[in-house]
């Protein structure tokens, strides 16, 4: 296990990688394998510190069980223990979610990625017991909290963390849609105790407010940019910052397609194969694959911007 104070740096949400047959209803085993080892292999290679998989974008709604299993059997295969890795075991059903740790750890796996049961709307007393219930049975894996409010129709408010910071495998969240008042007050609570990851483009200011690092699902058309800003945040060089998140901003930013569909730029970039997005999310309007390919494209040339300056800096550290 690890602690929170080891847990930092870029989190990579990862995408299911997909085969060409996910688009059909009738097929049963979309998970592309060898895909998915190439492309986490490749991922850990160019430096993102930690990968989770099966959040939003990694298609966690619509995996049937032994696709879920296929996919974490892959990951765990392909990461090898060399960065830390969090398996995506969120569910409607809190019995899913048991079912799917068992087989986490039976793997040997390390940690799990978490989001409250949705569908319905908790109340918050559930949310934490839920939480305490799951830490108390999986006392042997690292727990990182999905907080996903949109999709979840949840928000972990504040002072639930009070609570959650009692059980020691609780260790990280990735936060989303948080005020910078509310992060501050978060840090209160949780600092040392849980790591927190916020998007990319709040790394300024959150990270001087004491965030762990950052999520990204665009790492997956290459982590370069993101981990210029993170190698910037670590400096403390605020103007460089603002300059590498204006550029994250650009062309597309945010979801160009939305929903399912933002794996799409992802589909698009010449980084590693993720395959489509799954049955039903298969129609998308011209203008939509227009923004996803123009996504695509300006993650490229941040690519080629980014990468000789953390390659730079790599070098210097090593001479």
């Amino acid at each position: 296990m690890i602690t929170a104070s080891e847990l930092n740096g870029v989190l990579g949400m990862m995408p299911a990688f997909s085969t060409a047959d996910a688009t059909d209803i009738r097929a049963t085993q979309t998970i592309a394998v060898d895909n998915l080892k190439e492309g986490v292999d490749k991922i850990i290679k160019d430096g993102v510190n930690n990968i989770a998989t099966t959040g939003t974008y990694g298609e966690c709604y619509n995996l049937l069980f032994d696709e879920f299993k296929t996919l974490a059997v892959a990951t765990v295969d392909a990461v090898k223990k060399r960065v830390p890795l969090f398996i995506g075991v969120t569910s409607p059903n809190p019995r899913e979610v048991i079912q799917k740790m068992n087989f986490v750890k039976e793997l040997g796996a390390e940690g799990v990625l978490l989001g409250v049961p949705y569908y319905e709307t908790l109340h918050v007393q559930d949310a934490v017991k839920f939480y305490h219930d799951i830490a108390d049975l999986f006392p042997t894996l690292n727990i990182v909290i999905y907080h996903n409010p949109g999709n979840h129709k949840f928000t972990i408010p504040v002072a639930a963390f009070k609570e959650l910071v009692k059980k020691s495998n609780i260790i990280g969240m990735k936060d989303s849609h948080r005020t910078t008042q509310a992060f501050m007050n978060l840090q209160k609570i949780v600092r040392g105790k849980i790591s927190v990851f916020v998007n990319q483009t709040q790394l300024y200011p959150y990270y001087a407010m004491g965030a762990a690092g950052c999520w990204s699902t665009e790492v997956w058309m290459g982590p370069w940019p993101v981990l210029y800003l993170l190698e910037q945040a670590r400096k403390g060089d605020v103007a460089k910052m603002i300059e590498v998140i204006d550029d994250l901003g650009g062309v597309g930013a945010g979801k160009p397609v939305p929903g399912a569909g933002n794996k799409r730029p992802a589909e698009f970039a010449d980084y590693c194969r993720v395959g489509p997005t799954r049955v039903p999310f298969v129609t998308f309007p011209e203008a939509e694959l227009d923004k996803a390919h123009k996504r695509a494209a300006h993650w490229m040339e941040l690519n080629k911007k980014y990468r000789p300056l953390v390659e730079a800096t790599r070098s210097r550290s090593a001479a």
